[in-house]
Formats: structure tokens, sequence, C-alpha cells
């Protein structure tokens, strides 16, 4: 499976330059073409356009943090607080209906991208001195983060 993803990403990485050179003359920002959320754009644009790509992510996934906590009136953070905010038995952000197992399937799998997301992304950079990203692997992050925020946006 592994494989097949590196495979994709190569794929779609080598065809971005054709994309590219059909779009009219006038450069977009980066943040516009990956349709970054307004939120996550606000707080992170300046330490992005200044080359500061591991602090940017940084700071969407402690900014995605606060929301979370905000919108479930708890005081844990990190893992611990996506686990119970997210949890499919009893949720404090439901983010489906939960009427059908696909329904609770997605609540869960959402739980764990959370929680994954703060463990994988935001950690490793609140913990490591200089750590090293590039601008390539911040906006991939910048836009798990967006599509978070999103998700946070509509939930039920």
């Amino acid at each position: 499976m592994h494989k097949m993803l590196d495979k994709f990403e190569k794929i779609v990485r080598a065809s971005a330059p054709f994309a590219r050179s059909s779009k009219v003359s006038t450069e977009m920002h980066p943040f516009d073409e990956r349709n970054i959320h307004p939120e996550i754009a606000t707080i992170t644009s300046k330490l992005f356009d200044d080359g500061h790509y591991a602090q940017a992510t940084f700071e969407a996934y402690k900014y995605i943090d606060k929301r979370v906590q905000n919108l479930s009136g708890e005081s844990d953070s990190g893992y611990k607080l996506m686990m119970k905010a997210f949890s499919d038995t009893s949720p404090l952000i439901q983010l489906t209906p939960l009427s059908t197992a696909s329904e609770i399937d997605e609540q869960k799998g959402f739980q764990f991208i959370f929680a994954g997301s703060v463990m994988a992304i935001r950690n490793p950079r609140g913990h490591e001195y200089s750590f090293p990203e590039t601008l390539d692997q911040c906006l991939d992050n910048l836009s798990l983060a967006s599509l978070l925020m999103r998700r946070l946006d509509h939930h039920v």
C-alpha cells in the first residue's frame, strides 16, 4: 500500500508542471492553490511566506487543538483531548449523525485522524529544536489542517 501511495505521489507531483503551464500568467499564492482554510491562512501566512515552514505547521495544529478545546469544553490537549472529543460512543464534538455503521466508522476515523495529527505532526515540532520541513511538506500539513478545520466548521 505504501509503495502505491509513493508511486501515486510521484505521478501527481510530476504532472504539476503541466497543470501549472496551462494557467493564466498571474501567480497564485500556494495557500490559494491548496485552498487553505481562512483561519489557518491567517495564523500561518507570515510564517510561511518568511520560510518558517515547521513553525507555520506547529501554529496551525496548536490552533486546531485550541479550537477543539473550545468546542468540547475540555481542558485536556493533544491525543487525550482528541480521543475524548471525537469518541464514537459519546462524542463531545459530533462530526456525523452516528445513525449508521458507516457514520459511526467515519466519526471514529476522524477521531484517529485528529489524534494522529497532533501526535505525528504537531508534537515533533513542539519538542524538537530546528525541526526540518520543506515548503511542500508544510503545504501538505496545512492542507490536512484545513480539512480538519472544515470538519469542525460543519460538525453536527
